[in-house]
């Protein structure tokens, strides 16, 4: 943990990955930036969005997989713990790994689709993009589900990520390399609310 964030933490990580391992099925935990977080579950058109981006990874870059409710340790000193609605890395990476969270490196994308709950703005569009970055993960793809649109974050430099351009559901969008795919968006709007 970064000193500040060390001297406010809720509480250990060790803690906290106790605690994690304990956790009902129907509670999903996460640390980050020294808190506890609880991630709701999912509904059906949050996990239809994770399946049509499933499809579209596995299309066009068969080599590579899309690991759904990845955990990661996250953050510059990895002391975070955050599940990413889909993590992309190329097939099998995580397996070689031991426990519940995966170290981020080889990672190239991972994805958060936005949930209706009041935490989602600090938690996906805040939170998570400052600990992905600061992992050093290639991209960052949120799917907005209260805009309905897609932002893609890249370039992770300095604990941030230098570039972050929105699309409305229905435009063409190519996510930039190492991930090198395509992404038609128009089936989005089939799931918007």
């Amino acid at each position: 943990m970064t000193p500040s964030t060390a001297a406010h933490a809720q509480m250990s990580l060790t803690d906290f990955e106790t605690l994690a391992r304990r956790a009902p099925e129907t509670v999903t935990l996460e640390f980050i930036n020294g808190k506890l977080g609880v991630k709701p579950l999912p509904d059906q058109r949050h996990g239809a969005i994770i399946m049509w981006l499933l499809r579209q990874c596995m299309q066009q870059r068969p080599e590579l997989a899309l690991y759904p409710e990845q955990g990661l340790k996250v953050e510059s000193y990895r002391t975070g713990r955050a599940r990413a609605d889909g993590a992309l890395a190329p097939y099998d990476h995580y397996a070689a790994q031991e426990g519940e969270w995966a170290d981020p490196a080889g990672t190239l994308m991972v994805v958060e689709v936005t949930s209706f709950d009041p935490d989602t703005d600090q938690r996906d569009r805040r939170e998570k993009c400052t600990a992905y970055a600061q992992s050093g993960i290639p991209v960052f793809l949120l799917v907005d589900r209260d805009a309905d649109m897609l932002t893609v974050h890249s370039g992770p430099e300095g604990g941030m990520y230098r570039q972050s351009v929105s699309y409305p559901y229905g435009k063409t969008v190519t996510l930039p390399s190492p991930v090198g795919i395509t992404l038609d968006t128009e089936k989005l709007k089939d799931y918007a609310n």
